[in-house]
């Protein structure tokens, strides 16, 4: 199976034709690239692969060997899903009618997870700023802290986008959709060290507009975001994922009293039901200062 040309052409269908976003156009392309990659490893065609029995055991695979949850059976499904109209539309006539076939299984709605105020100071009060790399580090996750950029978001953001003056920053979310986010006094304080002064040691006399950068001058990427993240987090004691950031962002916005439209529009959220999942964050708190700080009432529940 020669995958290499097949994926990129899927990839150009995704951006040309249906006009994904990108980050969504190269997670459907990853999740392919595995599904492609496991075919190959268990000597499956790709008209075999092309099946029922071949997804089940695609996705019993994924289960087990990675440990994946329902959310991510969701995204794999539906990746499978837009590639078997892919297929159809090139002629393979085994994936006309069995793209409509596969469906998610349901999702099980969780609360995001946060971080309280005191983990971030710690979690960014352990990163060493003695190095280039350190001071890019810590003016990364205090702007997606202070801004609740998602990852995509920081990783896409150019040098003339930040507005130090005023501070804020023009950011392109999902759906290519530009905003305006705010920023804080820390975090414009460590870009501003980072942009005078570690930047310029990792660019090298090379010339990027990107923002952040690796320490070869080039973009940063998600990987390098969430590979550098999870050793700090473990280093600080904490669990979660760079999302936390911009989870507990938003947590905090709406204990400290801003209004929900308010919250949605500095998030990007395209709904503003995306964003009520945070109040219920919230009630969640205070359930649990109510039991710590009234040990007598703690038999006692609200939905009694």
């Amino acid at each position: 199976m020669n995958e290499k040309p097949l994926l990129e052409r899927y990839y150009s269908r995704l951006i040309a034709l249906e006009r994904r976003a990108v980050v969504t156009a190269e997670t459907y392309r990853f999740e392919i690239s595995r599904f492609l990659g496991w075919a190959s490893r268990e000597k499956i065609g790709l008209q075999e692969a092309v099946c029922l029995q071949g997804v089940i055991r695609y996705l019993a695979h994924r289960r087990g060997v990675d440990g994946i949850d329902s959310r991510s059976v969701a995204k794999a499904v539906s990746a499978l899903r837009s590639f078997f109209r892919f297929l159809r539309d090139e002629g393979h006539e085994d994936a006309a009618g069995f793209a409509s076939l596969l469906q998610a299984p349901r999702r099980v709605d969780r609360l995001p997870q946060v971080h309280r105020k005191e983990d971030i100071d710690r979690l960014f009060s352990g990163i060493s700023t003695e190095t280039p790399l350190g001071i890019r580090d810590r003016a990364l996750y205090e702007l997606i802290y202070s801004a609740g950029l998602r990852i995509s978001e920081a990783v896409s953001l150019d040098t003339q986008e930040i507005f130090f003056s005023k501070y804020l920053a023009r950011v392109t979310g999902k759906g290519r959709k530009q905003r305006l986010v705010i920023f804080g006094p820390d975090a414009a304080h460590w870009l501003r060290r980072y942009v005078d002064e570690a930047r310029p040691d990792l660019l090298r006399k090379r010339n990027s507009k990107a923002l952040f950068v690796s320490r070869l001058g080039r973009r940063l990427s998600r990987k390098g975001i969430w590979k550098n993240y999870s050793t700090l987090a473990a280093k600080a004691g904490l669990s979660g994922k760079v999302h936390t950031l911009r989870h507990s962002f938003a947590t905090e916005l709406l204990a400290g009293g801003a209004d929900l439209r308010s919250v949605q529009e500095l998030l990007g959220h395209a709904d503003i039901a995306t964003t009520q999942v945070y109040t219920h964050i919230d009630k969640s708190r205070l359930k649990e200062s109510h039991r710590k700080y009234l040990p007598r009432l703690k038999s006692w529940s609200p939905e009694q």
